[in-house]
């Protein structure tokens, strides 16, 4: 199947960096990211509109679109220390959900089986089914862990007579054998959905929902702690999956359910450095960004952030593994040391290759 391109609005790449063909593998064979835009929103339960979300996410910056981003945290660039490709959207009908998801876990498993890490621009949460099911179907059925960024646990069985929709997708990647249930971990949860025989379903499967009070209660650095120990547990790889509604409304208004109560920006930022920092992380999406309910692009924003703050942790964590160094984020910006810490390196952002 050939590159449909952009299913809505211009044609352009997440920050300018090169386009490729997903079914192509020419196109992407250096490639240590390729990101894919998958428009889906016709799983949605309340208000739509993340079909639009790919493209927002591409292009909500405030800089130049140059293909380049240093971190000054990290010292690195993602998009050029890494080799990250953009493929366009898949073309997601969504009028044809069955459809829909089909074509994009083919498109997942194309790029992950050529070598490739996917980052999936969504669309809502429908679309991590084919996502996370791609990569496990290189990786290994239930080889491959999740953690689930959310608000909703979005274990539903099925909604307005479908089994196919973003209240449903984790409970299909856990019937289908893709992720085990007690490699599942669930964090931000809130609110007053699910009723208790989904929540009994998730018991049965031993899923770990870490829900908003419990990590106000022990710290989020804490909870993701004990998480990821689960997570690497007998598996091969992380996929991680960001529902930006796990943010409060305040943080990210631009969502299709959003709930009060959630995390920070800042909170959602560090957790995602973290996990691509210190996990093998093989596959990761950020869902359900709908930009008609956005202000001032604040959703669009934040989650282009999440994008970059993956990128540049999995950046920093390649360089770090292959000097035998590790970051520390006590360390001050301006030490009179450079990336690599030692004394007389060059100060600043690290410099490409």
């Amino acid at each position: 199947m050939a590159r449909y391109g952009p299913q809505f609005g211009p044609d352009i790449t997440f920050l300018g960096v090169d386009r490729c063909d997903w079914a192509d593998p020419a196109s992407y064979a250096d490639a240590d990211v390729v990101i894919i835009g998958a428009p889906f929103d016709g799983g949605t339960s309340y208000r739509s509109g993340a079909r639009f979300g790919p493209q927002f996410i591409r292009q909500t910056d405030y800089l130049p679109h140059d293909g380049s981003r240093p971190s000054l945290a990290l010292r690195t660039d993602g998009l050029r220390d890494l080799r990250v490709y953009d493929a366009g959207d898949v073309e997601m009908f969504s009028g044809d959900a069955a459809r829909s998801v089909r074509d994009l876990q083919r498109c997942v498993y194309e790029v992950t089986r050529h070598g490739a890490l996917p980052l999936i621009l969504g669309g809502d949460h429908t679309v991590t089914w084919p996502d996370a099911a791609g990569v496990a179907q290189h990786v290994g059925q239930g080889r491959v862990s999740l953690i689930h960024f959310d608000a909703h646990a979005d274990t539903g069985d099925s909604e307005f007579g479908s089994l196919i929709g973003h209240g449903q997708p984790m409970r299909r990647l856990i019937e289908s054998g893709a992720v085990r249930g007690d490699r599942f971990l669930q964090i931000g949860l809130r609110g007053y959905w699910p009723e208790p025989e989904t929540l009994g379903w998730m018991a049965e499967q031993r899923m770990r929902s870490y829900e908003m009070t419990e990590i106000g209660a022990r710290g989020l650095a804490e909870c993701l702690s004990e998480a990821f120990a689960i997570a690497t547990d007998e598996c091969d790889g992380v996929f991680l999956s960001v529902d930006i509604d796990v943010c409060d409304p305040a943080h990210a208004p631009g969502t299709g359910t959003p709930e009060p109560g959630g995390l920070s920006a800042r909170q959602l930022l560090d957790a995602v450095r973290r996990i691509c920092y210190e996990l093998p992380v093989a596959g990761l999406d950020v869902v359900e960004v709908a930009p008609p309910y956005d202000h001032a692009d604040i959703t669009a924003a934040l989650a282009n952030r999440v994008v970059l703050e993956a990128l540049s942790a999995l950046a920093r964590q390649r360089r770090d593994a292959a000097v035998g160094t590790r970051w520390d984020p006590r360390q001050p910006l301006l030490d009179g040391r450079g990336p690599s810490g030692d004394p007389g390196d060059e100060v600043g952002p690290a410099r490409a290759g």
